[in-house]
Protein backbone atom coordinates (compact mmCIF):
# COMPACT_ATOMS: atom_id res chain seq x y z
CA UNK A 1 0.00 0.00 0.00
CA UNK A 2 2.96 2.22 0.78
CA UNK A 3 4.34 1.59 -2.79
CA UNK A 4 1.12 2.89 -4.59
CA UNK A 5 0.93 5.94 -2.29
CA UNK A 6 3.95 6.68 -3.28
CA UNK A 7 4.15 5.76 -6.81
CA UNK A 8 0.10 8.10 -6.66
CA UNK A 9 2.09 10.77 -5.48
CA UNK A 10 4.75 10.68 -8.18
CA UNK A 11 2.40 10.84 -10.57
CA UNK A 12 0.42 13.65 -8.71
CA UNK A 13 3.36 15.51 -8.57
CA UNK A 14 4.30 15.20 -12.61
CA UNK A 15 0.95 16.51 -13.16
CA UNK A 16 1.12 19.33 -11.35
CA UNK A 17 4.76 20.36 -12.62
CA UNK A 18 3.14 19.84 -16.28
CA UNK A 19 -0.28 21.96 -15.59
CA UNK A 20 1.95 24.48 -14.18
CA UNK A 21 4.11 24.70 -17.24
CA UNK A 22 1.25 24.60 -19.37
CA UNK A 23 0.04 28.06 -17.07
CA UNK A 24 3.21 29.81 -17.33
CA UNK A 25 3.95 29.18 -21.09
CA UNK A 26 0.72 28.86 -22.26
CA UNK A 27 2.03 26.28 -25.34
CA UNK A 28 0.35 23.25 -25.95
CA UNK A 29 1.88 19.87 -27.11
CA UNK A 30 3.27 19.84 -30.58
CA UNK A 31 4.05 17.04 -33.00
CA UNK A 32 7.67 16.51 -34.57
CA UNK A 33 9.18 18.65 -36.85
CA UNK A 34 7.57 17.17 -40.75
CA UNK A 35 6.88 13.62 -39.89
CA UNK A 36 6.33 11.33 -42.24
CA UNK A 37 7.40 14.13 -44.96
CA UNK A 38 10.75 14.55 -43.63
CA UNK A 39 11.39 10.64 -44.26
CA UNK A 40 10.68 11.26 -47.92
CA UNK A 41 7.34 9.65 -47.89
CA UNK A 42 4.05 11.45 -49.38
CA UNK A 43 2.03 9.23 -47.76
CA UNK A 44 1.48 6.05 -44.52
CA UNK A 45 1.38 3.57 -47.31
CA UNK A 46 4.34 4.37 -49.17
CA UNK A 47 3.65 1.15 -51.75
CA UNK A 48 3.55 1.19 -55.28
CA UNK A 49 0.35 -0.90 -55.63
CA UNK A 50 -1.78 -0.17 -52.56
CA UNK A 51 -4.11 -3.97 -51.69
CA UNK A 52 -7.52 -4.15 -52.80
CA UNK A 53 -8.86 -3.03 -49.46
CA UNK A 54 -7.13 0.21 -49.41
CA UNK A 55 -8.03 0.93 -53.24
CA UNK A 56 -11.61 0.66 -52.20
CA UNK A 57 -11.44 2.84 -49.42
CA UNK A 58 -9.99 5.12 -51.23
CA UNK A 59 -12.36 4.77 -54.23
CA UNK A 60 -15.28 5.54 -51.46
CA UNK A 61 -13.23 8.06 -50.07
CA UNK A 62 -13.28 10.02 -53.52
CA UNK A 63 -16.60 9.53 -54.23
CA UNK A 64 -17.75 10.85 -50.85
CA UNK A 65 -15.69 13.73 -51.57
CA UNK A 66 -17.20 14.54 -54.86
CA UNK A 67 -20.82 14.11 -53.89
CA UNK A 68 -20.40 16.62 -50.71
CA UNK A 69 -18.60 18.95 -53.34
CA UNK A 70 -21.29 18.69 -55.07
CA UNK A 71 -23.96 19.23 -52.53
CA UNK A 72 -21.99 22.53 -51.19
CA UNK A 73 -22.07 23.77 -55.07
CA UNK A 74 -23.28 26.79 -55.81
CA UNK A 75 -26.11 27.36 -58.56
Amino acid sequence: MQTFLLVLALFLIVVLIMAVGYIVQRKTISGSCGGISSLGMDKACDCDDPCDKKQARMAKDRMLKEQQWKENQIH
